[in-house]
């Protein structure tokens, strides 16, 4: 099991996660993340994210129509 060293920002301890984890579930700086304490152990999850405009506008059919208005 990898470890890292946790390193202190302000009243805060910061920890790193592996590069290919966050590419993986698509996680970049300010993401969102689900965190569960149990006992001693620390679980994080990626949180619920929300598409970007420009994968929703990808992800749209656009059908251009010939008719005219009027």
């Amino acid at each position: 099991m990898p470890t890292t060293a946790l390193r202190r920002s302000g009243g805060s301890l910061i920890v790193t996660i592996p590069q290919a984890y966050a590419e993986q579930n698509r996680l970049e700086a300010g993401s969102l993340v689900c965190i569960e304490i149990n006992g001693d152990e620390l679980k994080l999850k990626p949180g619920r994210q929300r598409p970007k405009l420009a994968e929703l506008l990808a992800a749209t059919p656009w059908v251009v129509s010939r008719r005219r208005l009027g």
